[in-house]
């Protein structure tokens, strides 16, 4: 639990770090262009915040994979990037699995990855919704 307790905040922490760089990104370049209204600009912060979080996302992975090999689970780093990927998405294989002793540690990965791509979701829909803000996209009233 301490193991995974540690993980998981250091990939939050990455995880905060790199949503407040991305947020300065918008404000100072992405989000005041869009203001002429181009649709291809609009793609452009569109595109440019889900790569980003999609870079985030790798290196928290990469962050489980590296630890599962310092602790001897997994002897190669393919086979420890595959399984942590296959685990922090939730999607969960199967077809490699870690010994008893350190199982609760791929569930707080597991748990750790569908937090994560919550917080991710919701900051999509924030820029979205400040895209169309700016756009002048209402929404419908009731």
């Amino acid at each position: 639990m301490l193991i995974g307790s540690a993980m998981i905040a250091l990939t939050v922490v990455i995880h905060t770090l790199g949503l407040i760089a991305l947020i300065a990104y918008l404000r100072n370049r992405g989000l005041r262009a869009v203001g002429g209204g181009s649709y291809l600009v609009m793609m452009r912060v569109l595109v440019l915040t889900i790569l980003g979080i999609f870079l985030l996302h790798s290196v928290e992975i990469w962050c489980w994979a590296v630890l599962y090999i310092w602790l001897g689970e997994l002897a190669e780093l393919h086979q420890a990037l595959y399984f942590s990927t296959v685990t922090f998405t939730t999607l969960g294989y199967g077809d490699i699995v870690l010994a008893e002793r350190w199982q609760l540690l791929s569930s707080l990965e597991a748990t750790n990855g569908i937090i994560l791509f919550g917080v991710s979701t919701a900051f999509v829909f924030v820029v979205l919704r400040k895209v169309f803000d700016i756009v002048g996209i209402t929404r419908p009233e009731a």
